[in-house]
Protein backbone atom coordinates (compact mmCIF):
# COMPACT_ATOMS: atom_id res chain seq x y z
CA UNK A 1 0.00 0.00 0.00
CA UNK A 2 1.18 3.35 -0.43
CA UNK A 3 1.73 6.64 2.08
CA UNK A 4 0.76 9.88 0.23
CA UNK A 5 1.01 13.14 2.76
CA UNK A 6 1.19 16.86 2.65
CA UNK A 7 1.04 19.72 4.51
CA UNK A 8 -2.37 21.89 5.22
CA UNK A 9 -2.48 25.47 7.32
CA UNK A 10 -6.61 25.02 6.68
CA UNK A 11 -8.09 23.60 9.69
CA UNK A 12 -10.87 21.02 8.89
CA UNK A 13 -14.39 21.44 10.15
CA UNK A 14 -14.78 21.20 13.92
CA UNK A 15 -16.82 18.14 13.85
CA UNK A 16 -13.51 16.23 12.00
CA UNK A 17 -11.45 17.39 15.39
CA UNK A 18 -11.91 14.32 17.18
CA UNK A 19 -9.59 12.71 14.41
CA UNK A 20 -6.61 15.06 15.33
CA UNK A 21 -3.60 12.91 16.20
CA UNK A 22 -0.29 14.65 17.71
CA UNK A 23 2.42 14.06 14.55
CA UNK A 24 5.28 13.77 16.59
CA UNK A 25 3.61 11.28 19.01
CA UNK A 26 2.93 9.45 15.63
CA UNK A 27 6.49 9.83 14.64
CA UNK A 28 8.42 9.31 17.51
CA UNK A 29 6.54 6.04 17.88
CA UNK A 30 7.74 4.75 14.80
CA UNK A 31 10.56 6.40 13.16
CA UNK A 32 10.92 4.49 10.49
CA UNK A 33 7.70 6.35 9.22
CA UNK A 34 10.27 9.48 8.66
CA UNK A 35 10.02 8.36 5.14
CA UNK A 36 6.99 9.61 4.69
CA UNK A 37 7.87 12.84 5.58
CA UNK A 38 10.65 12.60 3.53
CA UNK A 39 7.95 12.53 0.19
CA UNK A 40 6.96 16.00 1.70
CA UNK A 41 9.75 17.29 0.73
CA UNK A 42 11.20 15.91 -2.65
CA UNK A 43 13.59 18.45 -3.16
CA UNK A 44 15.84 17.09 -0.43
CA UNK A 45 17.17 14.93 -2.43
CA UNK A 46 19.57 12.91 -0.66
CA UNK A 47 16.75 11.90 2.02
CA UNK A 48 14.33 10.90 -1.43
CA UNK A 49 16.49 8.56 -2.68
CA UNK A 50 17.04 6.86 0.54
CA UNK A 51 14.39 6.82 2.77
CA UNK A 52 11.50 7.98 0.88
CA UNK A 53 12.41 4.74 -1.23
CA UNK A 54 12.61 2.97 1.51
CA UNK A 55 16.66 2.35 0.97
CA UNK A 56 17.75 2.23 4.46
CA UNK A 57 19.62 -0.54 6.27
CA UNK A 58 19.93 -0.74 9.99
CA UNK A 59 23.17 -1.82 11.60
CA UNK A 60 21.66 -4.04 14.01
CA UNK A 61 20.83 -6.51 11.14
CA UNK A 62 23.17 -9.45 10.72
CA UNK A 63 25.49 -8.90 8.10
CA UNK A 64 24.93 -9.79 4.95
CA UNK A 65 26.53 -7.84 2.18
CA UNK A 66 27.12 -5.20 4.24
CA UNK A 67 30.44 -5.44 7.05
CA UNK A 68 29.57 -4.22 10.58
CA UNK A 69 32.85 -3.29 12.32
CA UNK A 70 31.27 -1.24 14.88
CA UNK A 71 27.72 0.56 15.72
CA UNK A 72 28.67 3.59 13.78
CA UNK A 73 31.42 2.16 10.79
CA UNK A 74 29.92 0.05 7.89
CA UNK A 75 32.09 -1.45 5.02
CA UNK A 76 30.48 -2.85 1.56
CA UNK A 77 32.43 -3.73 -1.45
CA UNK A 78 32.01 -1.89 -5.04
CA UNK A 79 32.28 -4.22 -7.92
CA UNK A 80 34.55 -1.69 -10.43
CA UNK A 81 32.60 -3.20 -13.22
CA UNK A 82 36.01 -2.26 -15.52
CA UNK A 83 38.91 -4.52 -16.89
CA UNK A 84 41.63 -1.98 -14.88
CA UNK A 85 45.25 -0.97 -16.12
CA UNK A 86 48.46 -2.20 -14.77
CA UNK A 87 51.39 -0.41 -14.57
CA UNK A 88 55.00 -1.21 -16.08
CA UNK A 89 57.20 -0.53 -12.93
CA UNK A 90 60.45 -0.56 -14.89
CA UNK A 91 62.03 -0.14 -18.62
CA UNK A 92 61.75 -3.43 -20.67
CA UNK A 93 64.28 -6.54 -20.94
CA UNK A 94 64.98 -7.34 -24.28
CA UNK A 95 62.59 -6.03 -27.46
CA UNK A 96 60.86 -9.67 -28.79
CA UNK A 97 62.89 -9.87 -31.88
CA UNK A 98 63.22 -13.48 -32.93
CA UNK A 99 60.19 -14.58 -30.91
CA UNK A 100 62.68 -14.18 -28.11
CA UNK A 101 61.46 -13.68 -24.02
CA UNK A 102 60.95 -10.38 -22.62
CA UNK A 103 60.94 -9.38 -18.67
CA UNK A 104 58.50 -7.04 -17.54
CA UNK A 105 57.70 -5.39 -14.62
CA UNK A 106 54.45 -4.30 -13.21
CA UNK A 107 53.52 -2.74 -9.94
CA UNK A 108 51.38 -5.19 -8.65
CA UNK A 109 50.59 -9.09 -9.38
CA UNK A 110 47.22 -8.87 -11.87
CA UNK A 111 48.57 -11.45 -14.69
CA UNK A 112 49.14 -14.74 -13.92
CA UNK A 113 50.59 -17.83 -16.46
CA UNK A 114 48.94 -17.67 -19.87
CA UNK A 115 47.57 -14.86 -19.72
CA UNK A 116 47.81 -12.23 -22.45
CA UNK A 117 47.60 -8.15 -22.56
CA UNK A 118 48.28 -5.65 -24.59
CA UNK A 119 50.08 -2.37 -24.09
CA UNK A 120 47.49 0.51 -24.28
CA UNK A 121 49.52 3.05 -26.96
CA UNK A 122 50.71 0.29 -29.37
CA UNK A 123 48.05 -2.40 -29.01
CA UNK A 124 50.86 -5.10 -29.27
CA UNK A 125 49.75 -8.19 -27.03
CA UNK A 126 51.79 -10.41 -24.58
CA UNK A 127 51.31 -13.83 -23.23
CA UNK A 128 52.73 -14.53 -19.55
CA UNK A 129 54.94 -17.33 -20.26
CA UNK A 130 55.76 -18.52 -15.83
CA UNK A 131 54.10 -17.47 -12.68
CA UNK A 132 55.17 -14.11 -11.67
CA UNK A 133 58.38 -13.11 -9.46
CA UNK A 134 57.71 -11.13 -6.37
CA UNK A 135 60.73 -8.99 -5.68
CA UNK A 136 58.99 -6.13 -3.80
CA UNK A 137 55.09 -5.35 -2.63
CA UNK A 138 54.97 -3.01 -5.29
CA UNK A 139 57.64 -4.69 -7.79
CA UNK A 140 56.31 -7.70 -9.59
CA UNK A 141 58.90 -9.90 -12.91
CA UNK A 142 56.93 -11.87 -15.46
CA UNK A 143 58.70 -13.70 -18.57
CA UNK A 144 56.52 -12.48 -21.51
CA UNK A 145 56.52 -13.01 -25.30
CA UNK A 146 55.04 -10.88 -28.18
CA UNK A 147 51.63 -12.51 -29.74
CA UNK A 148 53.18 -12.37 -33.54
CA UNK A 149 52.18 -15.22 -36.17
CA UNK A 150 55.48 -14.28 -38.06
CA UNK A 151 58.08 -13.02 -35.53
CA UNK A 152 59.36 -9.63 -36.96
CA UNK A 153 57.44 -7.73 -34.61
CA UNK A 154 59.57 -6.23 -31.87
CA UNK A 155 58.38 -4.59 -28.95
CA UNK A 156 57.55 -0.82 -29.44
CA UNK A 157 59.38 2.26 -28.17
CA UNK A 158 56.15 3.22 -26.00
CA UNK A 159 56.75 0.20 -23.82
CA UNK A 160 58.53 2.27 -21.07
CA UNK A 161 58.35 2.25 -17.45
CA UNK A 162 54.81 3.93 -16.30
CA UNK A 163 53.53 2.56 -20.03
CA UNK A 164 49.71 1.24 -19.18
CA UNK A 165 48.41 -2.07 -20.17
CA UNK A 166 44.99 -4.49 -19.80
CA UNK A 167 44.15 -7.59 -19.64
CA UNK A 168 42.97 -9.76 -22.84
CA UNK A 169 42.39 -13.12 -22.71
CA UNK A 170 44.04 -16.13 -21.72
CA UNK A 171 45.10 -19.13 -24.49
CA UNK A 172 45.48 -22.81 -22.37
CA UNK A 173 47.55 -25.74 -23.54
CA UNK A 174 46.21 -29.28 -23.39
CA UNK A 175 46.07 -31.08 -19.95
CA UNK A 176 45.97 -27.43 -18.26
CA UNK A 177 45.26 -27.48 -14.97
CA UNK A 178 44.78 -24.07 -12.92
CA UNK A 179 42.64 -21.08 -14.18
CA UNK A 180 42.33 -17.57 -12.72
CA UNK A 181 39.34 -15.06 -12.71
CA UNK A 182 39.99 -11.52 -12.99
CA UNK A 183 36.86 -10.07 -11.72
CA UNK A 184 38.61 -10.83 -8.64
CA UNK A 185 40.81 -8.09 -8.37
CA UNK A 186 38.07 -5.50 -9.68
CA UNK A 187 36.38 -5.68 -5.87
CA UNK A 188 37.01 -2.93 -3.71
CA UNK A 189 36.50 -2.14 -0.16
CA UNK A 190 34.67 0.65 0.83
CA UNK A 191 34.15 2.29 4.09
CA UNK A 192 31.88 4.80 5.17
CA UNK A 193 30.90 6.39 8.76
CA UNK A 194 27.01 7.10 10.43
CA UNK A 195 26.85 10.62 11.32
CA UNK A 196 24.50 11.89 14.37
CA UNK A 197 22.34 15.15 14.14
CA UNK A 198 20.64 17.23 16.28
CA UNK A 199 18.66 20.41 16.45
CA UNK A 200 17.10 22.33 19.00
CA UNK A 201 14.40 25.10 19.06
CA UNK A 202 13.34 26.75 22.01
CA UNK A 203 10.80 29.38 22.74
CA UNK A 204 9.87 31.28 25.78
CA UNK A 205 6.43 31.39 28.00
CA UNK A 206 5.90 34.05 26.64
CA UNK A 207 5.85 33.83 22.82
CA UNK A 208 2.76 34.22 21.09
CA UNK A 209 0.36 30.87 19.97
CA UNK A 210 0.92 29.99 16.95
CA UNK A 211 -1.20 28.53 14.04
CA UNK A 212 -1.27 24.86 14.12
CA UNK A 213 0.03 23.35 11.23
CA UNK A 214 -1.94 20.31 10.33
CA UNK A 215 -0.58 16.88 7.64
CA UNK A 216 -3.34 14.64 6.10
CA UNK A 217 -1.77 11.28 5.73
CA UNK A 218 -3.95 8.85 3.57
CA UNK A 219 -3.07 5.11 3.00
CA UNK A 220 -4.11 3.12 -0.05
CA UNK A 221 -6.39 0.42 0.46
CA UNK A 222 -6.90 -2.72 -1.10
CA UNK A 223 -9.92 -1.50 -3.50
CA UNK A 224 -7.26 1.50 -4.09
CA UNK A 225 -9.38 4.09 -1.93
CA UNK A 226 -7.44 6.22 0.40
CA UNK A 227 -8.62 6.67 3.68
CA UNK A 228 -7.02 9.83 5.36
CA UNK A 229 -6.32 10.46 9.08
CA UNK A 230 -5.53 13.75 10.19
CA UNK A 231 -2.15 14.72 12.56
CA UNK A 232 -1.80 18.22 14.26
CA UNK A 233 1.68 19.94 14.65
CA UNK A 234 2.50 23.56 15.76
CA UNK A 235 4.86 26.11 14.19
CA UNK A 236 7.43 25.35 16.06
CA UNK A 237 7.44 21.68 15.71
CA UNK A 238 7.16 22.22 12.07
CA UNK A 239 10.42 24.38 12.02
CA UNK A 240 12.40 21.64 13.80
CA UNK A 241 11.21 19.21 11.74
CA UNK A 242 12.15 20.76 8.38
CA UNK A 243 15.85 22.15 9.98
CA UNK A 244 16.27 18.55 11.21
CA UNK A 245 15.30 16.95 7.27
CA UNK A 246 17.45 20.23 6.27
CA UNK A 247 20.09 19.60 8.52
CA UNK A 248 20.20 15.58 7.92
CA UNK A 249 20.21 16.02 4.05
CA UNK A 250 23.16 18.43 3.73
CA UNK A 251 24.79 16.02 5.50
CA UNK A 252 24.25 12.89 3.44
CA UNK A 253 24.76 14.79 0.65
CA UNK A 254 28.10 17.19 0.97
CA UNK A 255 29.31 16.14 4.32
CA UNK A 256 33.23 15.01 4.17
CA UNK A 257 34.55 12.15 6.36
CA UNK A 258 36.39 13.23 10.05
CA UNK A 259 37.92 9.60 9.89
CA UNK A 260 41.15 8.35 8.91
CA UNK A 261 42.49 5.01 7.15
CA UNK A 262 42.87 3.93 10.73
CA UNK A 263 38.97 4.34 11.93
CA UNK A 264 40.48 7.52 14.32
CA UNK A 265 38.74 11.04 14.16
CA UNK A 266 40.66 13.66 13.38
CA UNK A 267 38.55 16.35 14.95
CA UNK A 268 38.05 16.43 18.82
CA UNK A 269 35.71 18.45 20.99
CA UNK A 270 38.29 20.00 22.57
CA UNK A 271 36.13 20.46 25.99
CA UNK A 272 36.30 16.74 26.39
CA UNK A 273 38.50 15.32 24.26
CA UNK A 274 35.11 13.08 22.06
CA UNK A 275 35.56 12.10 18.62
CA UNK A 276 33.72 14.23 16.64
CA UNK A 277 32.42 11.22 13.83
CA UNK A 278 31.19 12.23 10.21
CA UNK A 279 31.11 10.26 7.18
CA UNK A 280 30.96 11.32 3.76
CA UNK A 281 28.07 12.16 2.14
CA UNK A 282 26.92 11.01 -1.55
CA UNK A 283 28.67 14.17 -3.45
CA UNK A 284 32.11 13.65 -1.87
CA UNK A 285 32.24 9.56 -2.53
CA UNK A 286 31.33 10.41 -6.48
CA UNK A 287 33.84 13.12 -6.71
CA UNK A 288 36.46 10.60 -5.36
CA UNK A 289 35.67 8.54 -8.57
CA UNK A 290 33.47 10.16 -11.29
CA UNK A 291 34.60 11.59 -14.46
CA UNK A 292 34.48 15.34 -15.00
CA UNK A 293 33.95 17.97 -17.33
CA UNK A 294 34.35 21.42 -16.88
CA UNK A 295 32.59 23.88 -19.82
CA UNK A 296 32.20 27.46 -20.79
CA UNK A 297 29.10 27.08 -22.75
CA UNK A 298 26.75 24.38 -22.07
CA UNK A 299 25.74 22.91 -25.49
CA UNK A 300 23.90 19.43 -26.40
CA UNK A 301 26.92 17.95 -27.69
CA UNK A 302 28.45 18.32 -24.19
CA UNK A 303 25.23 16.96 -22.88
CA UNK A 304 26.05 13.99 -25.24
CA UNK A 305 29.10 13.17 -24.44
CA UNK A 306 28.17 13.24 -21.13
CA UNK A 307 25.74 10.80 -21.75
CA UNK A 308 27.79 8.53 -23.33
CA UNK A 309 30.57 8.41 -20.65
CA UNK A 310 27.66 7.35 -18.54
CA UNK A 311 26.74 4.56 -21.20
CA UNK A 312 30.24 3.29 -21.26
CA UNK A 313 30.13 2.53 -17.56
CA UNK A 314 26.58 1.38 -17.48
CA UNK A 315 25.98 -2.34 -17.14
CA UNK A 316 24.11 -2.47 -20.66
CA UNK A 317 24.51 -0.04 -23.64
CA UNK A 318 20.75 0.37 -24.37
CA UNK A 319 17.70 1.19 -21.73
CA UNK A 320 19.74 2.26 -19.24
CA UNK A 321 18.00 5.70 -17.01
CA UNK A 322 20.06 8.22 -15.29
CA UNK A 323 19.17 10.98 -12.80
CA UNK A 324 20.94 14.23 -12.80
CA UNK A 325 20.72 16.67 -10.39
CA UNK A 326 21.78 19.77 -10.64
CA UNK A 327 21.40 23.47 -9.27
CA UNK A 328 19.06 25.82 -10.31
CA UNK A 329 21.66 27.64 -12.80
CA UNK A 330 22.31 24.44 -14.53
CA UNK A 331 18.49 23.48 -15.01
CA UNK A 332 17.99 26.69 -16.80
CA UNK A 333 21.05 25.96 -19.20
CA UNK A 334 19.48 22.54 -19.84
CA UNK A 335 15.88 24.15 -20.66
CA UNK A 336 17.25 26.81 -22.94
CA UNK A 337 19.81 23.84 -24.76
CA UNK A 338 17.06 21.31 -25.32
CA UNK A 339 14.61 24.58 -26.18
CA UNK A 340 17.27 25.32 -28.64
CA UNK A 341 17.93 21.50 -30.08
CA UNK A 342 13.81 21.51 -30.22
CA UNK A 343 13.99 24.73 -32.46
CA UNK A 344 16.95 23.29 -34.82
CA UNK A 345 15.57 20.39 -35.75
CA UNK A 346 11.68 22.01 -36.68
CA UNK A 347 10.01 20.83 -33.79
CA UNK A 348 6.69 22.49 -33.93
CA UNK A 349 3.20 20.73 -32.42
CA UNK A 350 1.85 21.38 -29.05
CA UNK A 351 5.14 20.72 -27.59
CA UNK A 352 5.70 25.00 -28.43
CA UNK A 353 2.48 26.51 -27.89
CA UNK A 354 -0.62 25.53 -27.92
CA UNK A 355 -4.64 26.80 -28.11
CA UNK A 356 -7.34 26.80 -25.45
CA UNK A 357 -10.18 27.27 -27.29
CA UNK A 358 -12.54 29.54 -24.63
CA UNK A 359 -16.32 29.95 -25.35
CA UNK A 360 -16.02 33.33 -27.48
CA UNK A 361 -14.21 31.24 -30.27
CA UNK A 362 -10.48 32.87 -30.07
CA UNK A 363 -8.22 31.55 -27.10
CA UNK A 364 -5.30 32.31 -25.35
CA UNK A 365 -1.96 31.06 -26.89
CA UNK A 366 0.62 28.89 -23.97
CA UNK A 367 3.80 28.97 -25.19
CA UNK A 368 7.18 27.35 -23.94
CA UNK A 369 7.65 24.06 -22.66
CA UNK A 370 9.69 22.56 -19.40
CA UNK A 371 11.80 19.70 -20.56
CA UNK A 372 12.50 16.97 -17.38
CA UNK A 373 13.97 14.05 -19.25
CA UNK A 374 16.40 13.46 -22.72
CA UNK A 375 16.29 10.01 -24.38
CA UNK A 376 20.01 9.83 -26.54
CA UNK A 377 21.21 6.82 -27.96
CA UNK A 378 18.52 4.47 -26.15
CA UNK A 379 19.52 6.01 -22.71
CA UNK A 380 17.17 8.20 -20.48
CA UNK A 381 18.36 10.96 -17.85
CA UNK A 382 15.66 12.35 -15.40
CA UNK A 383 16.16 15.99 -14.40
CA UNK A 384 16.34 16.75 -10.91
CA UNK A 385 17.17 20.24 -9.29
CA UNK A 386 17.98 20.80 -5.54
CA UNK A 387 17.98 23.62 -3.99
CA UNK A 388 21.05 22.33 -1.67
CA UNK A 389 23.05 22.39 -5.10
CA UNK A 390 21.90 25.73 -5.91
CA UNK A 391 23.15 27.54 -2.22
CA UNK A 392 26.38 25.46 -2.54
CA UNK A 393 27.21 26.42 -6.55
CA UNK A 394 25.50 29.73 -6.90
CA UNK A 395 28.10 30.97 -9.13
CA UNK A 396 27.90 28.53 -12.12
CA UNK A 397 26.43 25.38 -13.46
CA UNK A 398 26.95 22.25 -11.46
CA UNK A 399 25.47 19.20 -12.38
CA UNK A 400 25.95 15.32 -11.15
CA UNK A 401 24.95 12.21 -13.46
CA UNK A 402 23.90 9.32 -11.44
CA UNK A 403 23.31 5.62 -12.46
CA UNK A 404 20.35 4.54 -9.82
CA UNK A 405 20.36 1.42 -11.56
CA UNK A 406 19.62 -1.42 -9.03
CA UNK A 407 22.09 -4.44 -9.04
CA UNK A 408 20.76 -7.04 -11.38
CA UNK A 409 21.59 -10.21 -9.56
CA UNK A 410 20.77 -9.02 -5.79
CA UNK A 411 18.10 -5.97 -6.24
CA UNK A 412 20.01 -3.72 -3.94
CA UNK A 413 19.92 0.06 -4.58
CA UNK A 414 22.62 1.79 -6.27
CA UNK A 415 22.33 4.34 -3.34
CA UNK A 416 21.27 3.06 0.16
CA UNK A 417 21.04 5.22 3.68
CA UNK A 418 22.10 3.18 6.91
CA UNK A 419 21.24 4.07 10.56
CA UNK A 420 20.79 2.32 13.99
CA UNK A 421 17.64 0.72 14.43
CA UNK A 422 14.82 3.29 16.37
CA UNK A 423 17.15 6.17 15.87
CA UNK A 424 16.87 7.20 13.05
CA UNK A 425 14.81 10.23 14.32
CA UNK A 426 14.25 10.51 18.62
CA UNK A 427 12.52 13.54 19.74
CA UNK A 428 12.54 14.98 22.80
CA UNK A 429 11.32 17.97 24.94
CA UNK A 430 12.38 20.00 27.55
CA UNK A 431 9.32 21.79 29.47
CA UNK A 432 9.79 24.95 31.66
CA UNK A 433 7.79 27.30 33.59
CA UNK A 434 4.23 27.81 31.88
CA UNK A 435 4.96 24.28 30.25
CA UNK A 436 4.77 23.81 26.45
CA UNK A 437 2.45 26.49 25.48
CA UNK A 438 3.35 28.69 28.05
CA UNK A 439 -0.05 28.39 29.98
CA UNK A 440 0.10 25.26 31.38
CA UNK A 441 0.57 24.54 35.19
CA UNK A 442 1.86 21.15 36.79
CA UNK A 443 5.67 19.69 36.64
CA UNK A 444 8.18 21.10 35.02
CA UNK A 445 11.86 20.20 34.50
CA UNK A 446 13.53 23.58 33.78
CA UNK A 447 13.63 26.76 36.41
CA UNK A 448 13.51 29.18 32.78
CA UNK A 449 10.18 30.26 31.77
CA UNK A 450 10.86 28.51 28.28
CA UNK A 451 10.37 25.19 26.85
CA UNK A 452 12.45 23.43 24.08
CA UNK A 453 12.23 20.95 21.82
CA UNK A 454 14.84 18.80 20.07
CA UNK A 455 15.33 16.28 17.56
CA UNK A 456 18.01 13.83 16.50
CA UNK A 457 19.14 11.22 14.47
CA UNK A 458 21.80 8.71 13.27
CA UNK A 459 22.10 8.75 9.10
CA UNK A 460 25.19 7.95 6.76
CA UNK A 461 24.87 7.28 2.97
CA UNK A 462 26.73 4.56 1.02
CA UNK A 463 26.99 4.93 -2.75
CA UNK A 464 27.48 1.46 -4.29
CA UNK A 465 28.39 2.78 -8.24
CA UNK A 466 29.98 5.34 -7.55
CA UNK A 467 32.49 4.86 -10.58
CA UNK A 468 29.09 4.73 -12.69
CA UNK A 469 28.36 8.59 -12.41
CA UNK A 470 29.24 11.65 -14.11
CA UNK A 471 30.20 15.39 -12.72
CA UNK A 472 29.37 18.26 -14.91
CA UNK A 473 30.28 21.96 -13.79
CA UNK A 474 30.87 25.46 -14.92
CA UNK A 475 34.03 27.24 -15.40
CA UNK A 476 33.33 30.65 -13.95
Amino acid sequence: MALIASFTTVKPEIAATRTYEDFYKFLGARPAFLGVVSKMYEGLTASYLTEALMNIWYNDKKPNKFQQLNSLEFQWEVDVNFIKIVYLAAAPEGDGSNNSEIILAFTERYYEKFDTFRFEDSRQQCIVLSSPVRKSDNYWEYVCKLIDADYSSLLDSSAVSGAGTRFVSNIMPELHDQGYAKYQSNIEKHRNWITEHRVDVDWSSRFAILEDVFIKIAKGQDTGVYSEKIFKMNKKEQDALESFMLVRNQGLLWQKTTMDANGKSTIVDPSTGRPLIAGDGLIPQIERFASKYAYNTLSISIFNQAMDTMIEKALHDAGNTFMFICNHKMYNQVQNVLGEWMKQNKTAGTFLYSRAANAGGGGEVQVGATYTSYEYSGNKVVFRVDRTFSQEYVKGGYGVFIDLTADVASGSPAVEMFTLRGSEFLTNRLTGVGGQNGTTSGEIFSPVAGSKIINSGYAGIGVFSPYRSFILYQNY
